[in-house]
This record gives C-alpha cells, structure tokens and sequence, in this order.
C-alpha cells in the first residue's frame, strides 16, 4: 500500500503567521523524506473554508492512509470538522513549541492541538498526538510510528486470509465470526476445500511443481528431493500458489492435522515454512487469528518472517519461557550455527518439516484474540536466548521482561488462545497504538 500523506497547516491571521511559515516549511521538509507521497497546499490555511476549498480539489481521498493536521497556531474545531467530513483517515494532531517566551504569545499551538484532540474524540474519530518541533529525534520517531501503523490499518483492510480446511475438531479457538472480522478489521477470508487441494494437487504435471523443490534446497539443510514427502509438499504448496494468485491472498490459515498425514502422507510444516519465508504468512491448525497476528507482525517489521508456535515450557531459573511447534517455521529464523534442516514430524514420524532451534534477539510476542465480548490485543516483550534446541521441531526460549509466573497466569486468567506470534524486533509500542486506534482491550507484559 502506498504511503500518502495528507498534510494540513492550520493557522489563524491574528497570530504571527510568518513564524507559523517556518514552522510548515520544516515540517513539509521532514514529512517528504517519510511519505511516499505528501499531499499540502504550500501555504498555512487560514479558514476553514480555505480548508474546504482545498480539500474539494483532491482527487482519491480515499487512498490517503493519514492526515497530519497541524495546528501551526491556535484554531477552533470548526478546521477539523471540516476536515473529517471529507477525509476520513486517522489524524496525527501536531502542536509546535512556542518560539519565543515572554511577551506575546505567538502561535498558542499547544491549545490548537487540545481544542483539535477534544473534538476528534467527542466525533468518536482515530487521531493521535505528536508534540515537538520537526527537526526534534523524538518527533521524528514518534511521526514515523504513527504512519506505519495508520498504513498497517490500511493494509489489514485489504487483507485476504485463504482459508484452507476447518479446524481441527475442539480447536475452537482458531475460527473467527467473518462478519465482526470484517467489520472491526476490514479482514476478509476466502475458504477452500482441502479435500478437493489433496487430489488436485497429486495431478500437476512434475515441470509446475519441481521448482517448489529447488526453492526449499537453497535453504534447506538435508533434503531429500527424491523423499516421496517432499514431493507431495511441492505438490501441495504449488496447487496453494496458484490459487494465493487468483485469489490475492496475503495468508494462510491451513488445517494441517490429520488430514495431511492420513490423506496426502505427508506433514504440512514445510508447505507453511516456506510460505512464510516468502511472505505468505501461514498459521496451522487453521488459526486465522493466528495469521493475522503474524501478518500485522511482517507488516510492522517491513517484511520479518513471524513465527507462531504454543507456550509450552517455563523456566524460572531464566524467566523465560519456551514457544515450540510441531515443525513450522521460516528457514531465516533458524539459528546461524545450526541452519534449517529438513526433518519428520515428531509424533506422526512423517515429513518433511522443520527441525530447528530459533536464533537468538530481541523479540517481540502478539496475540489477536476473539472473546463473546469482542477483539483484544496481547503484547509482550522479551530476548531469545541463546540456548540449545530445546523440543523437537521448532522452538525458541525467550527470556521475558516481566516476571514469568506472573505474566503466566494472568495470560491463563485472561483466557489467551494458546498460538503466540513472535518477530525479531521491538515493535511494542507499535502495537500498543495500533490497539489503541482500534478501539481495541491491549493487554501488555513490557518494562517501562
């Protein structure tokens, strides 16, 4: 999704608007460098029906992701309704220093920006704040934020999640009610019959599907091409490809067990690995939020491979926990001194999967959950260690910042899904407002 950027300088004739130019013409210059495309009209707006005037010139307002609106002085709330009536992406409220203390008071955009902030939440519409001048470290940050998560909600309008397969029976948290999805998120599913994909896929002549097996040799250590597993592996994920691009599809959610072992004879961890590592993102077991989850953790991470696995062990010598999977996981988040190596299904002893440690980093952990009372978010933070292996499969023990028994059974009060995203990045803070621009419960485990 394109980054356009609206940008609106607000300032009223009575203040010293030759102060108020200095303070646009700084902030158009750093508003360049961060938007792929900046739309303002060169000049401070003094009217709200200068406002409407420019506003009625620009062409796909729908396809702005953000509109900063600039209070370079004071201004009453007639400005941003104005503005809102016809534009409606989130607003970042920017308020500037004063210039100069003592005497006149010159710009007074500090109260342009509580005035702006006290309408846009009484009109119920998602704004943030940003105090600071442009050429200030913290603004820049703080500015760069909020555009990728205000482009993050636009991408989560446009996603598709391909369906493949129900769940597994009991496994009730990885459905979803399409139609709060839909309404909360903008998210869409595409469902597919896996039945129908295990006998289509087994007729593709071997030329369409040999390249799914290079592709996995270049990063994959051990593989057998000739292992009747892997092939059915690149049967199955090039049937997936074609329809991922007839569909657009942007993630997968695919029932993995048992059907792949009983029907096709093989294991499913490998079809979502390497979906994963080329920017499909794919959940097992069918968890759609599970993939949503690990989409908004790629987006967020401008691409990252997530990883999604169960909390299945705590040590508190550490204060750590482990998350493991049957075998899924991107080949890139292996760790260096072991590579992603090919191996069988711990339990059903079939392959191909993933048989890896992860490597070790700064991490952050998410979680989309869906409870009666509707969307939450989980956000918790912490630092992959460096330590062997821990379960066969795929695993990784993260020493978390909060404390680990603590953390464990306020997210078992709290009635978490047991499926946890994970991303090589603090995007903490991210999360924490793309909830908050949602209007959505985030729960947090994070050090101040």
């Amino acid at each position: 999704m394109s980054n356009k950027v609206l940008y609106i300088p607000i300032g009223r004739k009575t203040f010293d608007l030759k102060a108020g130019e200095e303070q646009r013409n700084n902030s158009v210059e750093f508003l360049e460098q961060i938007a792929d495309e900046l739309i303002e009209p060169g000049e401070i707006i003094t009217s709200p029906e200068e406002l409407d005037g420019f506003l009625a010139d620009i062409d796909d307002r729908n396809e702005i992701v953000t509109t900063i609106y600039q209070s370079v002085t004071f201004a009453d709330g007639e400005f941003v309704q104005t503005l809102i009536e016809n534009v409606k992406a989130p607003v970042v409220v920017w308020s500037v220093r004063e210039p100069s203390i003592g005497g006149r008071l010159r710009l007074n955009s500090l109260t342009g920006g509580n005035s702006t902030s006290h309408v846009l939440r009484c009109m119920n519409h998602p704004f943030s704040f940003v105090f600071g001048n442009a050429d200030e470290a913290h603004v820049q940050q703080k500015m760069k934020k909020q555009l990728q998560v205000h482009r993050l909600i636009g991408e989560l309008k446009q996603l598709k999640i391909g369906v493949v397969g129900e769940y597994p029976p009991g496994f009730f948290f990885s459905g979803t009610d399409e139609d709060k999805l839909y309404q909360q998120m903008g998210v869409t599913v595409s469902r597919f019959d896996l039945q129908q994909a295990f006998e289509e896929c087994v007729k593709l002549p071997r030329k369409k599907w040999e390249g799914a097996i290079e592709r996995a040799e270049r990063q994959v250590i051990g593989l057998n091409r000739n292992d009747e597993t892997v092939e059915r592996f690149a049967q199955f994920s090039t049937y997936v490809k074609e329809k991922i691009e007839e569909e657009h599809i942007s993630a997968l959610a695919i029932r993995c067990w048992p059907d792949f072992f009983n029907e096709l004879g093989a294991a499913a961890c490998s079809t979502l690995s390497q979906f994963t590592e080329d920017g499909v993102v794919s959940s097992c077991e069918s968890d759609i939020h599970g993939s949503i989850s690990m989409f908004i953790l790629q987006q967020l991470t401008d691409g990252s491979a997530p990883y999604l696995g169960d909390m299945v062990h705590v040590n508190e010598a550490s204060n750590s926990v482990v998350f493991w999977h049957c075998g899924a996981g991107a080949y890139s988040l292996a760790h260096p001194s072991q590579g992603a190596q090919s191996g069988v299904h711990p339990n059903r002893k079939l392959g191909f999967t993933m048989e890896f440690g992860l490597k070790p980093g700064r991490v952050t952990l998410f979680r989309v959950g869906y409870t009666p009372e509707g969307y939450r978010l989980l956000v918790m933070r912490g630092n992959a260690l460096d330590t062997p292996q821990r379960f066969n499969g795929t695993s990784v023990e993260v020493q978390l910042e909060t404390d680990v028994n603590k953390t464990l059974y306020q997210i078992m009060e709290e009635g978490f899904e047991p499926h946890y995203a994970l991303v090589y990045d603090d995007v903490a803070e991210e999360l924490v407002e793309l909830g908050r621009q949602l209007g959505l419960e985030t729960i947090v485990f994070t050090r101040d």
